[in-house]
């Protein structure tokens, strides 16, 4: 099985160095090139559009950093849509509004293709080990079909449903994920305002029933000053964006998710998009 990867960021790349771990020969397309040459050096086949890749893939996967760019990347010119050919499959492993994975899957859908959305939750490490967590909507049978391409990438993959649910799960996770940041760095911010090593505080809190993997990863960045990206905050933001754009079609109201969106918007506003999801500690600083 030949797979086509689109998109080799923070987490595709290592994704991709996955799949051809565990034998999967690749096409792969990026818009900057360095990723693409790193692949190729290793064995993978370059490509230079959408269309190319799908052309010479049997199975298509993109992972992308927003709806607009895997509308434009499988629907626009020079697109996977253009090269696809019935009865290939096209795995989104991006997170995007559940509303257009089901508009992309329509227009697969007509010209015979099946689609599947797929996004992950485990960040840079989780990508980089393997060890990712996949929600995928879809077909079942079709799920069943790709489940050995995810398990080269994930260690939990659990089918959620149909078109969209996998997006859906995925921006309930972003939801709980961006509360738990919250709360870590007003946790934080608090301890540091009192005096008291927040080192300790962080190993008590990390054995007890306020421990989370957030707190694992982020808090000891965030204590050696680390605000580089494991997944961007801007990201992140994006996500919670998702979740209250998918709250307001269900007439939801999300209260807390609204204002960690306020929170989030502060670091942003900071310049901080492209750091880690942990500098958020920084808006609290400036509040404090």
């Amino acid at each position: 099985m030949k797979i086509g990867f689109i998109g080799l960021g923070i987490m595709g790349l290592p994704m991709a160095k996955n799949l051809m771990k565990a034998g999967f020969s690749l096409v792969v397309h990026n818009r900057s090139r360095r990723p693409v040459e790193e692949l190729a050096s290793l064995g993978a086949q370059a490509a230079n559009f959408g269309r190319e890749v799908v052309q010479r893939s049997d199975v298509v996967i993109t992972m992308l950093p927003d709806s607009p760019d895997v509308r434009e990347v499988i629907l626009g010119k020079g697109g996977v849509l253009e090269g696809v050919r019935s009865g290939m499959t096209v795995i989104d492993m991006s997170t995007i509004s559940p509303r257009v994975t089901k508009e992309i899957a329509e227009a697969l859908a007509a010209k015979g293709a099946d689609m599947l959305d797929a996004p992950v939750s485990g960040g840079q490490k989780g990508a980089m080990e393997g060890t990712l967590s996949i929600m995928v909507g879809g077909k079942k049978e079709v799920f069943e079909r790709c489940m050995p391409i995810f398990k080269a990438m994930g260690r939990v993959v659990v089918h959620v449903g149909d078109h969209g649910a996998g997006e859906t799960v995925k921006l309930c996770n972003q939801v709980i994920c961006a509360l738990n940041i919250v709360s870590m760095c007003e946790g934080i911010t608090l301890c540091r305002k009192t005096g008291v090593d927040v080192g300790k505080m962080i190993e008590v809190v990390s054995g007890g029933l306020g421990a989370s993997n957030i707190i694992s990863n982020l808090a000891p960045k965030i204590l050696r000053g680390d605000m580089e990206p494991g997944f961007k905050l801007r990201l992140q933001q994006k996500d919670i964006r998702l979740a209250l754009q998918l709250a307001e079609e269900l007439k939801l109201p999300l209260p807390a998710s609204g204002l960690a969106h306020q929170i989030f918007r502060i670091a942003e506003a900071k310049g901080l998009g492209d750091k880690g999801t942990q500098a958020l500690i920084k808006a609290y600083e400036l509040l404090s």
